[in-house]
């Protein structure tokens, strides 16, 4: 109805960073693109892929999504198993956003299986593992601070 204002949403908001931030940027830009659905991934939208299939180009069973290539692609069960055990969701509501472990899991998952990398990228990743999931400041010792994790014995 004209001169009828819109109603305010009155949302909490929180200054305070997602916890996946404080990896290393590598990383963390990999995770928030993503959950922004503005990834590298065949079924995140892009102006320069318009005509590109959406299907994954590992397996080609589904529409590449965040939540395909991270829980169901079966070119990285083994990763998967190995690292995100029990992990059924990725969405807002997951523990994953919020477990340190789960976390560290998923970051080490990204960079094992190269998903949401430019193909042009790959043979331009730095050396260690470290010097992409954590930062710089910790890359030097980063299990130490973690030495409770299952995750040390990568």
């Amino acid at each position: 109805m004209p001169g009828t204002a819109l109603p305010i949403l009155h949302l909490p908001l929180s200054l305070t960073p997602h916890p996946f931030m404080g990896l290393g940027k590598f990383i963390a830009s990999r995770i928030y693109q993503k959950r922004a659905q503005k990834s590298h991934l065949a079924a995140h939208p892009s102006w320069s892929r318009l005509d590109e299939s959406r299907y994954c180009p590992r397996c080609g069973e589904e529409e590449e999504t965040f939540s395909h290539a991270t829980l169901r692609c079966q070119s990285t069960s083994y990763h998967r198993e190995y690292l995100l055990q029990g992990l059924c969701s990725v969405g807002p509501d997951s523990p994953l956003w919020t477990d340190k472990d789960l976390l560290l899991a998923l970051a080490t998952f990204i960079r094992a299986t190269g998903a949401n990398y430019l193909p042009d990228i790959l043979p331009f990743l730095p050396p260690s593992l470290a010097s992409m999931v954590f930062p710089s400041s910790l890359a030097s010792h980063p299990l130490a601070l973690f030495s409770s994790s299952p995750l040390c014995a990568i």
